[in-house]
Order: C-alpha cells, then sequence, then structure tokens
C-alpha cells in the first residue's frame, strides 16, 4: 500500500525518501548510501547490486530475512 501511494506521489516531482527497507527504494531512479553521513555509493538498484559493496550485502542480508 505505501508502495502504491509512492508510484503515485512520485509522478513529475523529485522525491526524497529516507528508509532502512531497500525494497521501499528499490525501484528509485537514483540511491544514495550513506554512511556516517557520507555519501559512500550511488546509483540505480541494478547498478548498486552490481557494485557488489554495502548496498548489495544490506540488501541480500535483508532478502534471507524476508525469505526466513
Amino acid at each position: 500500500m505505501i508502495q502504491q501511494a509512492l508510484e503515485q506521489f512520485q509522478k513529475e516531482r523529485t522525491v526524497i525518501v529516507v528508509a532502512h527497507r531497500l525494497s521501499t527504494i528499490a525501484e528509485a531512479d537514483q540511491i544514495l548510501v550513506l554512511e556516517r553521513g557520507q555519501v559512500v555509493e550511488h546509483g540505480t538498484h541494478n547498478s548498486l547490486l552490481h557494485q557488489g559493496e554495502r548496498y548489495a550485502r544490506y540488501w541480500k542480508l535483508q532478502s534471507s530475512q524476508v525469505a526466513a
């Protein structure tokens, strides 16, 4: 339900979403990964997964927790 509301709200707008659940932001045009207030990674969901760094580790961790 929240995902649908965000999709409708985002149309033709710039929206900043702060999320701990990565599935909430997976469809975003750009994702910024912050650590201690600094941007440490940025890109699309697929590009961040491909980089295999923090975002990819968090995604894998959250995905395994949902499946369990």
